[in-house]
């Protein structure tokens, strides 16, 4: 028998999230599912990066460990499940971590799933495809790319859910997908309910970036205030099985829940309400009716959407040489001055030194450095001035006279010159990331059980 409602928290909206909001939830939340979202983009460069650099990283979201210790006691105990994209790009490594961090905690017998998608990366550059971001046929590619890993959508989670999985843990899902999944499980929706499956991912579109529906990255002193900002809360959804739900949040944590907050939530990320794309389902927000039923609790009711598309988003990763970076400090009376003349020194010494640079910056924080050439200019002389440089190389070698020729700036450069310690990276390779579609049909998942 279907259950009549059930209540899905979110336990992270990226890999550096903090942790206590989601134990938080486990502990007094009554949740029926738990779900990480860890994974982006940017969040998968960083894992290739690594695991090209260190051949004995796993693989899985760093802070695995610190996660699961926090919040599995309370979920094992009560019942609740969790469903998580921690696996990056090696989910059976993770699920293996949180197997031997249920017997380290006394949680002997918890059933785990791992779901391992199609890795496209061997064959991809000889399909007829081409690249979203710019045209070029994938094949173009072919002699940078190191991985090709397609968003996978709901259905392994709810195979691995129906097979009686405690936890799930998956690599690159897309986001409204993982708190998708645990609805279809409960309520028996199937592939073809385009209505409800629409309007299950709108609510996991909302609890997908945590603490941002619930007052996090809202704050705006003196125009959208937030109570206790320090003491955030991640939203937890109670759903029934018509796919309406009530955003709401802990008693007694701060942050808050609105009109606003979902709001701006809705359509974070979203390029066309009408139709936001995933891996389930086409969503429309534009249909959503949206209600204050009390204190921190939003319903949302009404989404519609469009039946999925024929293919599937799949993420390139690209070698594309290194980033060389470092900065300098200068403070008091004629530290613009001071910057402006050191930019030009740097200038002339990079040339001396034959930088070959694909891109070159030299940005003043707190004058230039988010506007460039469009920054007005400063209304009177800053106190201080840190001077970032930062250049595109194809080689590290070339990314190293960067932090090289900031060093000579300490005692060759102006009066009053503040330096930090070479003791940071100051170059790091860079793994570019590009998309394409594939059919659909190109695409399977395997689910492994521990």
């Amino acid at each position: 028998m279907a259950a009549k409602t059930i209540r899905i928290g979110s336990g992270s909206g990226w890999w550096g999230d903090r942790v206590e909001p989601a134990a938080l939830s486990a502990q007094y939340g009554k949740l029926d599912f738990l779900c990480f979202e860890t994974m982006a983009e940017a969040t998968v460069s960083a894992a290739q990066v690594r695991k090209r650099r260190d051949p004995t990283f796993e693989g899985y979201d760093t802070y695995l460990d610190e996660r699961m210790r926090a919040v599995l006691p309370h979920c094992i105990a009560q019942g609740t499940r969790i469903v998580s994209n921690q696996g990056w790009i090696n989910p059976l490594a993770a699920a293996r971590r949180i197997a031997q961090l249920c017997a380290e905690l006394g949680l002997p017998g918890v059933k785990i799933a791992a779901i391992t998608t199609t890795d496209l990366t061997g064959n991809i550059c000889d399909a007829p495809l081409d690249i979203l971001e710019s045209g070029a046929p994938i094949a173009t590619l072919r002699d940078s790319l190191i991985s090709a890993e397609p968003y996978e959508g709901a259905e392994p989670i709810v195979r691995a859910l129906e097979a009686g999985a405690q936890i799930v843990v998956t690599g690159r899902v897309a986001d409204p997908s993982l708190f998708l999944a645990p609805m279809m499980h409960a309520f028996g929706w199937m592939p073809q309910d385009t209505a409800l499956l629409a309007r299950g991912s709108a609510i996991g579109h909302l609890l997908e970036c945590g603490a941002q529906v619930t007052g996090g990255y809202f704050g705006d002193p003196g125009y959208k205030d937030v109570p206790e900002p320090w003491n955030l809360a991640f939203p937890i959804a109670e759903v029934d099985a018509s796919g309406t739900a009530v955003i709401s949040k802990v008693a007694g944590t701060g942050g808050r829940i609105d009109l606003q907050t979902v709001k701006e939530q809705m359509f974070y990320e979203v390029h066309d309400p009408r139709r936001y794309i995933t891996p389930d389902v086409v969503v429309d927000f534009t249909t959503a009716q949206l209600e204050q039923v009390g204190p921190d609790e939003v319903r949302i009711s009404g989404v519609s959407g469009t039946p999925r598309t024929a293919t599937l988003k799949v993420s390139l990763g690209c070698t594309e040489g290194f980033i060389g970076e470092d900065m300098f400090f200068y403070a008091g009376p004629g530290c613009l001055e001071k910057a402006r003349l050191a930019k030009t020194i740097l200038e002339h010494r990079f040339q001396r030194a034959g930088l070959d640079a694909q891109a070159l910056r030299i940005d003043f924080l707190g004058v230039d450095a988010i506007h460039g050439a469009a920054s007005p200019a400063p209304a009177c002389e800053p106190n201080e001035i840190a001077v970032r440089v930062a250049a595109r190389t194809r080689t590290r070698a070339e990314a190293a006279k960067v932090g090289r020729e900031i060093d000579s700036m300490a005692v060759c450069g102006l009066a009053s010159t503040g330096k930090r310690v070479p003791h940071q990276e100051r170059t790091r390779e860079i793994i570019g990331v590009w998309s394409a579609l594939v059919p659909r049909t190109q695409v399977s998942s395997d689910i492994h059980f521990l």
